[in-house]
């Protein structure tokens, strides 16, 4: 058995490496040493705390079992996950998290001496209240995480479902949750530990359903986010260093990535929470879409403007990732460089359905990390770009953001796209993107729409280069 105090030096060593990884993740360039990191500081961890333990009985077994099936069930899944599902798997594994600490506080409530807590029916009130804390967050990100993930695979529908009475409803259930944990303090009763569990898990459900698609960044992150604070609710019931710091690093993290994601919409987070944005079932009118004219072009078209130009900038969005165009786009871009155009990516903060969502697809078809811009570095280029090539993207373009007070995107931070000499537009049709409302810069003079499935019309722009 490893002593109290090599304990508390390996869990600190782990801290800090986990610290290391989330600095590494913040850019692209160490994002694999950052990872490499955080792999580091959890197999310390993990070790240390089968270290701790003095007497290993016979259940041990089952515990490595469990540990081998799981990791190579994670790892077969995410060796065999394509890119463009990477939202969907991120989902899937905070649920995975919530749930965890679902188990966890149902097993310290069961059996509380073995957790050093007390006994049954007299558990440390400090224990309990913790314990509660752990489950309802954790029941609240595994409900909350499975819709996400049902509407990032497309089983659900991306629109909000809203309900008259629907926030009443929830502030309601909010308050009965916190009832309940006052009442389980006062007589330890477990059918209200049970109630307390199964309305957490129906507080998930109701706040993520009316979140539409287009606000789904945010909703990974904030996931992300609660699924740390239910791992260090827990950790403070096991009394685990290790789990308390790692569940703060992972919830306050979460929490700067959500307002930064909110800001990136000029969105604040209840109104995330409380909006119902991004609404998918939202159509023009057949007379609105005839009443604009449309200059539409081909492959031809876009690859002589392009081989003209001095300058081109891509703007990636969802688009790419669902048509996989990432790669037949860094071939066109290698072929525009012989020709001696100078290529430049544009990313803005909410493309696509998660926070970097953009960034990970580019770096597996190996674009340069010196090629790719945020929104605040690219923005002014535009003005001086003799094209630009938007792929997938809609929302993050649409100039009504910067014009249009009545608009729901209105303040939005977009891509100055619309400034670009040419303007070259790759979409199926014209049909709005996740925030319900005409892309304006479709009727643009200087827009070229490309009516085509992203990669088919990027592989066609390279056989015409």
């Amino acid at each position: 058995m490893i002593s109290a105090n090599l304990l508390a030096i390996f869990y600190l060593i782990s801290g800090i490496l986990f610290i290391l990884a989330l600095r590494g993740l913040s850019s692209p360039e160490t994002s694999r040493q950052g990872n490499l990191f955080g792999i580091i500081g959890m197999a310390i961890a993990v070790t240390v705390t089968f270290l701790s333990i003095d007497n290993f009985s016979s259940g041990f077994f089952y515990v490595i079992l469990f540990l081998l099936i799981g990791g190579s069930i994670g790892a077969f899944i995410a060796f065999k996950i394509p890119m463009t599902a990477m939202p969907e798997l991120v989902a899937g594994f905070h649920s995975l998290v919530g749930l965890a600490a679902v188990f966890v506080a149902i097993s310290a409530f069961i059996s509380p001496e073995v957790f050093n807590l007390g006994t049954s029916g007299n558990i440390k009130l400090a224990s309990l209240i913790e314990m509660s804390i752990g489950a309802a967050v954790g029941a609240i990100t595994f409900s909350g995480s499975i819709i996400a993930f049902l509407k990032l695979r497309g089983l659900m529908s991306g629109s909000p479902i809203t309900f008259p009475g629907q926030h009443i409803l929830n502030l309601l259930i909010l308050i009965s949750i916190i009832i309940l944990t006052y009442f389980l303090c006062l007589n330890q009763s477990s059918n209200f530990f049970w109630s307390l569990i199964a309305i957490s898990f129906l507080v998930g459900f109701l706040l993520i359903i009316p979140i539409g698609g287009a606000d789904m960044p945010v909703v990974i992150s904030m996931l992300n986010s609660y699924s740390g604070w239910a791992a260090a609710g827990i950790g403070f019931t096991l009394e685990n260093t290790a789990l308390i710091i790692t569940g703060a690093l992972v919830g306050s993290s979460g929490a700067i990535l959500s307002y930064i994601m909110c800001k990136g919409m000029n969105r604040s987070f209840f109104n995330v929470i409380l909006g119902g944005f991004g609404g998918t079932d939202q159509t023009l009118s057949k007379t609105s879409k005839e009443q604009k004219p449309v200059k539409s072009g081909n492959a031809d078209d876009a690859a002589f403007l392009m081989k003209n130009a001095s300058s081109v900038i891509i703007v990636p969005g969802y688009g790419m990732a669902v048509a996989q165009a990432q790669h037949a786009l860094r071939e066109m871009v290698d072929s525009l460089k012989k020709n001696g155009v100078k290529v430049s990516y544009a990313i803005h903060p909410v493309a696509g359905r998660m926070p970097g969502h953009m960034n990970v697809l580019l770096a597996e078809a190996n674009v340069p990390y010196d090629e790719v811009f945020e929104l605040e570095e690219i923005n002014n280029d535009f003005a001086n770009c003799d094209v630009a090539y938007v792929i997938g993207a809609n929302d993050v373009t649409n100039p009504v953001a910067k014009t249009d007070p009545q608009s729901p995107i209105y303040g939005m931070p977009v891509l100055d796209v619309e400034k670009s000499k040419s303007v070259l537009f790759v979409k199926r049709s014209l049909s709005p993107g996740y925030a319900g409302i005409d892309n304006d810069l479709f009727y643009r003079d200087n827009t070229l729409m490309l009516f085509a499935d992203a990669k088919k019309m990027t592989e066609d722009i390279i056989k015409n280069l």
